[in-house]
């Protein structure tokens, strides 16, 4: 509000009324509609994950270690380096050579990725990642079959969805849950390796039994490590040890103005009746285990998934004042984290 509302104390000269407090309102974003946010996530994800399997097919990007080069959209990709070994060119045009096809690529990409990141947070990984559509994956398996999203987790997830209908935990999904890691880590294997060898000969050597001692080495050590990683560690790879993420979080943190899930906290008595057993229904969908309803410094490894969004949609469906979570950003998001600064105060 610009200016108080007029009050008795305008009248007496002797006097003297307070300014009131300016406040901007957090902005709230249109509804998105029920699961219209994802299903356009899964489309992407299911786009990106294609690509990232039948990239080395095409030639769209891999690198051939036979042939000593990559390729890139279909064209052989080299550095020139041939050139300067066989004498044809000097070291100068040769350092000039690897500066603007290897180099160079690479700065503009990263700092282009980088850009995205500041701006939005880590919209790779919540929307095109493909390990982070694994990780999901196995989640929803894996609190299907147990009630809980990761074996690290001590208490199983509220039993209620984020509408108020209930489900319950059937051990039976384990039948499943243990096959799909093994299934997702051999597929990542076997596509890892196209990105190395020719994939027509990787998957003409698997279709015919005739595999390398190199190769079946390779796709058993990288088959169990995934089977592994994807059984016990997928979010925590995600939130602790992968540099991708990692600097995406830390181009986000480094912008006040960049898009952060937004929390109206004069309401948050709302969360208290939000799901049966005054549990919330934004905690229990988060993949990363995080709490959306805090401060951006402890949203670090926030991938912008927008579940919470959607589950606090659907848990206020009845509430007038709609729901509580919503993206926000530049002026909108200061404000966000200066409403948790001025309520740590009071």
């Amino acid at each position: 509000m610009n200016a108080p509302f007029p009050s008795p104390l305008s009248a007496n000269p002797d006097l003297e009324a307070k300014p009131a407090r300016r406040v901007i309102p957090i902005a709230t974003a249109k509804p998105m509609g029920h699961n219209r946010t994802q299903k356009k996530r899964i489309a992407f994800q299911l786009a990106f994950f294609t690509l990232f399997i039948l990239a080395p097919v095409f030639d769209i990007l891999r690198y051939d270690l036979d042939a000593g080069h990559a390729w890139l959209l279909g064209m052989e990709w080299r550095l020139g380096m041939d050139d300067f070994v066989a004498g044809r060119i000097g070291a100068l045009e040769a350092g000039a050579n690897v500066m603007l096809r290897l180099f160079v690529p690479i700065l503009v990409g990263a700092a282009a990725f980088l850009w995205v990141s500041w701006k939005w947070g880590r919209l790779y990984c919540g929307w095109l990642c493909p390990h982070f559509s694994v990780v999901e994956t196995i989640n929803k398996l894996m609190q299907k079959a147990s009630g809980k999203p990761s074996v690290w987790i001590r208490e199983p997830l509220p039993p209620w969805k984020a509408d108020g209908t209930p489900w319950r935990a059937d051990a039976r999904w384990w039948l499943i849950v243990v096959p799909a890691a093994a299934f997702f880590a051999f597929l990542w294997a076997v596509v890892f390796l196209t990105y190395l060898l020719p994939p027509a000969e990787v998957y003409g050597n698997l279709v015919g039994g005739t595999l390398t001692r190199n190769q079946t080495i390779f796709l058993t050590a990288a088959t169990c490590a995934l089977s592994v990683e994807f059984l016990f560690a997928r979010h925590l790879f995600c939130r602790y040890a992968c540099a991708v993420g990692l600097f995406q979080s830390l181009a986000w943190m480094s912008n006040r103005n960049a898009m952060v899930v937004g929390f109206q906290r004069k309401r948050a008595a709302d969360c208290a009746n939000c799901l049966p057993d005054r549990q919330s229904a934004c905690d229990a969908v988060c993949p990363m285990r995080l709490t959306p309803r805090n401060i951006k410094r402890l949203m670090f490894t926030c991938t912008q998934c927008a579940q919470c969004v959607e589950a606090c949609e659907q848990s206020q469906r009845a509430n007038p004042q709609g729901p509580l979570l919503q993206w926000v950003s530049n002026e909108a998001a200061r404000q966000n984290e200066a409403g948790f600064r001025s309520g740590k105060e009071r």
